[in-house]
């Protein structure tokens, strides 16, 4: 369960240092200058934050530069246990930059090195605290870490607190970072204030792995409220199940990596309870249900236990066994608006299913809803992409 909490609100105020090291300097003959005892090549780093600055805004970057000089070295530690934090340095040597937001509330560390024209080398550090926030944002996340999921599966990230400015959703997005052992390309598609999904353009190619870290430690999302800690998932892309139920013909086709190997017999959605038309994800097993028609608005119309069941949406459509109906599988649609299958067709699709798998079902005249579960397939790529923040794709860097 996702839980917000308060603290107090606290201005931030950050400051900079610029710290010179020392060298030797020569007035000109018979000139008054050259007593400031700073040599001309000398290597000046300036750290901001300054040393003992306290209420730093976590959005701010740490930064470092290096003036008649170049940076040899840069760390960013924070808390406790001195963890490390990440940061880019310039090509040129010149400058470094913090890579995330940082923490609320934590005490940070910058060590930078850097050696100078005259090949001397200096040693400069700096100590500050973040401020603490008066609204914490907290998160969660799908697929679960170590899960293996189908080649539709989706990543969502769930978050505790609405974001609702255009600004605090492009913070978001921005602290999203998408790691994978085959790169490809996807968006990010808000489907409400509180839930950011990702998708990739095309179906995920079989036995990629990704990782993906939400880095919104430090993200502002509104005035006084940050982010409080990152979230991390890591996955696997199993085999392709694509399945294709055919309501006219009462038939599911199962396919494994681009391979038929099952033609199902099945009973759809009857009249005035047709079956979804578009293209799903499994989203959940269960071995038992209980069906129960209050669930969807009309109690005492049907209470029975199922066995072998595969959800498909939000609203109550699951591939499952169903015994009663054996005699209609393959003839007519009879049920309502599930996709019925014999006891042991509907074990065998139950074990071979992965959330994230794959299931399209035509010639109902019912159109699937999107956000009816996970849908991300239900819109095209174009329309998935205008529902970014940023507006832009996202291709996965290298799993490393």
């Amino acid at each position: 369960m996702l839980i917000g909490r308060t603290g107090t609100r606290i201005a931030a105020v950050i400051g900079a240092a610029v710290i010179a090291v020392a060298g030797c300097s020569s007035g000109g003959d018979g000139g008054a200058g050259g007593g400031d005892g700073k040599g001309s090549d000398a290597v000046t780093l300036s750290i901001t934050p300054a040393t003992g600055t306290e209420q730093v805004a976590p959005e701010k970057p740490v930064t470092v530069k290096a003036d008649n000089g170049r940076l040899t070295d840069v760390t960013l530690t924070y808390g406790k246990k001195n963890e490390k934090a990440e940061g880019t340095l310039a090509e040129d040597g010149g400058s470094w930059k913090s890579s995330w937001s940082l923490r609320p509330s934590t005490t940070y560390t910058v060590t930078a090195k850097g050696a100078g024209d005259d090949g001397k080398e200096v040693t400069e550090t700096s100590t500050f605290t973040t401020l603490k926030p008066q609204g914490k944002l907290e998160s969660g996340m799908s697929p679960l870490d170590g899960e293996t999921v189908g080649v539709g599966m989706p990543i969502q990230l769930l978050l505790s607190r609405p974001v609702s400015t255009k600004a605090g959703k492009v913070a978001v997005e921005k602290s999203l970072e998408v790691r994978m052992s085959e790169p490809v390309q996807g968006a990010w598609y808000w489907m409400s204030d509180k839930e950011v999904q990702f998708r990739p353009r095309e179906y995920w190619p079989t036995g990629q792995k990704v990782e993906v870290t939400a880095h919104l430690a430090g993200v502002k999302i509104a005035d006084g409220v940050y982010g409080v800690a990152d979230r991390t998932a890591s996955f696997t892309v199993g085999e392709r199940h694509i399945t294709t139920v055919d309501a006219r013909r009462h038939r599911a086709t199962v396919t494994k990596n681009g391979e038929t190997v099952k033609n199902i017999k099945v009973s759809l959605g009857k009249p005035g309870y047709e079956s979804y038309s578009g293209t799903m994800i499994v989203q959940e097993k269960a071995k038992n249900i209980i069906m129960d028609s209050a669930t969807t608005g009309n109690p005492g119309e049907y209470r029975i236990p199922t066995k072998w069941n595969v959800r498909l949406t939000y609203s109550g459509v699951f591939v499952h066994s169903a015994p009663w109906s054996t005699t209609s599988q393959g003839e007519e649609n009879v049920s309502h608006g599930c996709v019925n299958m014999s006891p042991g067709n509907a074990k065998w699709f139950y074990d071979l299913s992965n959330r994230g798998d794959i299931v399209k079902v035509e010639g109902t005249s019912r159109k699937l809803r999107f956000g009816n579960g996970p849908t991300p397939w239900a819109k095209s790529w174009e329309d998935w992409l205008a529902g970014s923040a940023t507006g832009e794709p996202v291709t996965g860097a290298p799993l490393t």
